[in-house]
């Protein structure tokens, strides 16, 4: 179980602080969903979760305007002792001065924001999805190509590196080499980073580490990718029969997310950095609907079956 803290969230959000003599250090926030307690206020509790950020806007703001003050303060001081993380108040809406008291007295932060409370909601949960997300490590490189997310795989010195500085002297981004941390932020997206520690950092065998930024400009570089296609090498195996066609897709399995993954054999004389660039763009082609593999194989039984009508055969 991941978490983050309340003043990440401060500072990412800007929001201002309306308890200043809360120790919120100790607070986390473990949930990547959020609650706007309107229900709540209506005193019902029932599987009322507590370790959600509660957010108020405009519509509960007004509706507890409107209650009997009594009321009010038996209604917020039962929100409040149920611990929960933090209050954040939309609209740059001011809290009651009961909202206050039973804040210090719970030692819950009340936070104010001036964005809307739907835009507000949906960046946070966006952002808290991201930050909590499952999350795993891997041996690999990360390369943005044409905007394709290129995940390269394979044993220790099979060239992994010396692909990946090929496809940055082509233009083409480093997001991570040697060790991948990738996030589950849905159960279609994948996103890859880098541990800051070697951010940036490409090791060649005979050369050494190298900082790609320094080297080729910040142009060259990319913190984070989505994980489009996987590529793993291999060395050549003369015994093995590989795909000529690809008219069947493999895939690899990350955190039960399945990505389309190609198998690249490896003998000197290979173009790699090539390779991988016309992987990169054939995915792309697939995801727009167009098939090469298919559209061959539609062409080859086309001819066949006028062939077999005793038509003549077509070049």
């Amino acid at each position: 179980m991941y978490h983050v803290k309340i003043n990440k969230i401060i500072e990412k959000f800007n929001l201002e602080n309306c308890t200043p003599d809360i120790d919120f250090e100790h607070i986390t926030i473990s949930q990547t969903d959020v609650n706007r307690p309107a229900l709540q206020l209506a005193g019902f509790f029932d599987y009322f979760d507590s370790e959600r950020v509660q957010i108020i806007g405009k519509v509960e703001y007004t509706y507890l305007s409107k209650m009997d003050e009594e009321l009010r303060r038996q209604t917020l001081e039962r929100l409040f002792s149920f611990k929960i993380p933090c209050l954040i108040m939309c609209r740059n809406l001011r809290p009651f001065p009961e909202m206050i008291t039973y804040a210090n007295e719970y030692q819950v932060p009340i936070l104010l924001t001036e964005e809307t409370t739907s835009e507000f909601m949906a960046e946070l949960i966006r952002w808290l999805k991201v930050e909590l997300a499952p999350r795993i490590t891997i041996h690999g490189v990360l390369v943005d190509i044409f905007g394709e997310g290129v995940l390269i795989m394979g044993e220790s010195g099979v060239g992994k590196s010396e692909a990946a500085l090929e496809l940055i002297k082509r233009g083409h981004r480093l997001v991570a080499d040697d060790v991948v941390e990738i996030k589950k932020v849905s159960n279609q997206t994948l996103i890859g980073s880098c541990p800051k520690v070697i951010r940036h950092f490409i090791e060649l065998r005979g050369i050494g580490v190298v900082d790609v930024k320094r080297l080729y400009g910040v142009g060259a570089v990319k913190d984070v990718h989505n994980i489009d296609l996987v590529i793993k090498m291999e060395l050549w195996d003369d015994q093995k029969e590989y795909d000529r066609l690809g008219l069947s897709e493999e895939y690899i399995e990350f955190l039960g997310n399945k990505v389309v993954c190609n198998s690249i054999p490896v003998r000197p004389g290979r173009n790699l950095a090539i390779i991988c660039e016309t992987a990169a763009v054939n995915h792309r082609q697939k995801k727009m609907g167009y098939n090469a593999a298919e559209e061959l194989n539609n062409r080859i039984m086309e001819n066949i079956k006028r062939k077999r009508e005793g038509k003549e055969f077509e070049d």
